[in-house]
């Protein structure tokens, strides 16, 4: 077994007989959780992950685990479990000194739980990136001694997921053994699910996207107001006197609906006016009478 250094500062250990590389990733003030499963899957890779939870083993075994653990650390953390002569107590050194006291430990247990209780999916969030916050206080448990039990993962994460997913969701709690069920399947179905609707949603939008292309374009500054069931006069009452005084053949006015003029000119309008009054009185010189 040989060890080396790659350019990202972790260090890459290579079993005997192939050519298949392991990456260790140097131990830092706040990887400790990654950093641990890491090292123990290159350590029962080997199969030397007995040295760890065994009190007496092979003289060859217990110093390579060691030297596949001391190159993944920093020089202050280094000088203060080299004094262990056993892979294991290297290990429990390291554990004691990022995770706590026994205590300490079950407060944080207990933090994890809230946590994952606390929990919600925001309605713009990813499956990727929900899951993902599951799977990582899984992961704290785990580093902390204790684990959660699938099921209960399963039906947390069915059960936070929000309303729109519940055409997936609901068949997956009615048909399928949630007992039996992974939480990565889990994620599998409702993720399938989830780039469905996607999908669909991006038809719709490009459906709209054409239609709204597709629909004619009124243009009421032509003067003539298609579609809009009235002719106007060009640019409206008020505008249409400083612009086109020349030539009014293409305005239509708003009062009597010839072209020509515009319905400040109107002649028809004075005339409409006139024939009121003269109505008004006529109805009203009975009553004088």
């Amino acid at each position: 077994m040989a060890g080396g250094s790659n350019q990202g500062g972790s260090k890459e250990v290579v079993a005997q007989g192939t050519a298949i590389p392991f990456q260790c990733p140097k131990l830092t003030e706040t990887n400790y959780t990654t950093w641990s499963i890491m090292i123990e899957t290159v350590l029962r890779a080997y199969g030397h992950w007995d040295a760890i939870t065994k009190d007496v083993v092979d003289e060859k075994k217990n110093y390579t685990t060691k030297g596949i653990i001391f190159q993944t650390l920093p020089e202050n953390v280094l000088l203060q479990v080299a004094k262990h002569k056993n892979a294991k107590d290297v290990w429990e050194s390291i554990k004691a000194r990022y995770i706590g006291a026994e205590r300490v430990q079950k407060a944080r247990l207990q933090t994890l739980r809230n946590e994952l209780e606390m929990l919600k999916m925001k309605d713009n969030e990813s499956i990727n990136d929900f899951s993902r916050k599951i799977s990582g206080i899984v992961a704290k448990f785990k580093s902390l001694g204790s684990t959660l039990e699938e099921e209960v993962i399963v039906r947390k994460f069915i059960n936070l997921v929000p309303k729109k997913y519940l055409p997936i969701v609901a068949p997956i709690e009615q048909y399928s053994d949630l007992e039996t069920m992974t939480f990565e399947e889990a994620v599998g179905r409702v993720k399938a699910y989830e780039e469905r609707l996607q999908s669909h949603e991006e038809k719709e939008e490009e459906q709209g996207q054409l239609m709204m292309a597709s629909e004619p374009r009124h243009d009421d500054s032509s003067g003539h107001g298609r579609g809009c069931g009235r002719n106007y006069e060009r640019g409206g009452r008020g505008r249409g006197r400083g612009r086109g005084r020349g030539d009014k053949n293409n305005f239509r006015c708003f009062n009597c609906g010839d072209f020509g003029h515009f319905s400040y000119e109107c002649t028809k309008w004075n005339d409409k006016d006139n024939d009121k009054e003269a109505n008004l009185i006529q109805d009203e010189e009975p009553s004088l009478l």
